[in-house]
């Protein structure tokens, strides 16, 4: 928008005509005072100020505006008919002004510098959101690295974990085989035993992570019951957690058509969370329906639960919920890498939660056979 000073009707009238003519919004103030007014409640790409005003004149408005932080860029063309000495030429440019034309004004020549005035605006605010989101860019950046180092660090540890503990019980097999002690070595190998399979699920998140990274996450789609695979999962994690009471709700009878076997690497990721982040509580809900064509499965606990700034994070890649990482251990890429299939099945997943009565992490599929 422009704005127009001057102190003759008949100067602001004939101006305004012309800018608008030309598509140019425009807007007037007949006195300094009313201008500064109006330049601290609107923005200006331009003020057109008459130099000969009574009270405070145009160099007093210009070196008023220049004090405002909102105004400060603001380009302002001097009009004058009587001060056309060099002195108040240069007087107006060391007020802040970016122009001096005198009386009469030259109406072509007037919107020339009008016209120029706007295009230098125009590119100088592309340039600012050009830099602006370059800034953007290298902090988005410089996040994703310190996450990228965070998760270098945590993965070495979770991956040294496991094989330090193989390792010491390997020793403690040797020990326990010289002995002939069989009871021993039995529970020195389960637990070796169970070790490797924290290592094995730890190196296969590791894969999915760069699978998906490259494009080559593979699926073998087919139809489906999801009810049946849904009782297999619940089945062996009821006989891993013999402690948690695992209970369903609902039905879905008709067949899904996606990767059986990725659906299920979801789920078991969804109910060992659901197991994991509920210490102290000894049952989840798993709820199924049929819901617009769409398959819901949700994993109900009655943990920690999540605060709903993190909500919007925790399929994020690498994401951990702060007030738990101590406490808890993992990647922080279960939920990424299961978003990640559930989208890729044409879904969504998300999560509903409240800090201190659990969460419920869910997810859509499309109900579609395999000719859909």
């Amino acid at each position: 928008m422009i704005l127009i000073v001057d102190d003759t009707p008949e100067n602001l009238i004939s101006l305004k005509k012309v800018l608008e003519a030309h598509n140019f919004e425009v807007d007037t103030a007949s006195s300094g005072e009313e201008a500064l007014k109006k330049v601290l409640r609107n923005e200006y790409v331009l003020i057109i100020l008459d130099v000969q005003m009574p009270g405070m004149d145009g160099f007093e408005v210009a070196e008023a505006i220049s004090g405002y932080s909102k105004a400060r860029e603001t380009a302002i063309i001097f009009l004058s008919a009587a001060n056309t000495e060099l002195r108040f030429i240069t007087k107006g440019y060391s007020s802040g002004g970016l122009d001096y034309i005198t009386k009469p004004v030259d109406m072509d020549v007037l919107l020339l510098k009008v016209k120029t005035f706007y295009r230098i605006y125009e590119q100088s605010r592309k340039l600012i959101e050009i830099q602006k989101a370059l800034l953007d860019e290298i902090e988005f950046r410089k996040k994703a690295e310190n996450k990228k180092d965070e998760f270098i660090s945590i993965a070495s540890h979770e991956l040294k974990t496991p094989l330090t503990s193989v390792k010491g019980y390997m020793q403690l097999l040797d020990r326990s085989i010289d002995k002939g002690d069989v009871t021993t070595v039995k529970r020195h190998l389960q637990k070796a035993q169970t070790q490797l399979e924290k290592l094995n699920e730890l190196i296969a998140d590791l894969l999915d992570i760069s699978k998906i990274e490259s494009g080559k996450l593979k699926f073998n789609k087919k139809n489906f019951m999801m009810h049946e695979l849904l009782d297999g999962v619940i089945e062996i994690i009821q006989q891993s957690n013999p402690e948690f009471k695992i209970l369903k709700n609902g039905s879905a009878s008709a067949p899904v058509y996606g990767d059986e076997m990725r659906i299920e690497q979801v789920i078991i990721n969804f109910m060992t969370n659901a197991i994991k982040y509920s210490p102290g509580t000894s049952e989840i809900l798993v709820n199924l329906r049929n819901e617009n064509g769409r398959l819901y499965l949700g994993v109900r606990d009655f943990g920690i639960g999540i605060d709903e700034k993190q909500q919007q994070s925790v399929f994020d890649k690498f994401f951990r919920v702060e007030e738990t990482a101590i406490q808890f251990q993992g990647l922080g890429i279960g939920l990424y890498i299961s978003a990640e299939i559930i989208r890729r099945h044409g879904g969504e997943v998300g999560v509903k939660s409240t800090p201190g009565e659990g969460s419920e992490f869910y997810f859509y599929i499309p109900l579609t056979s395999e000719t859909e």
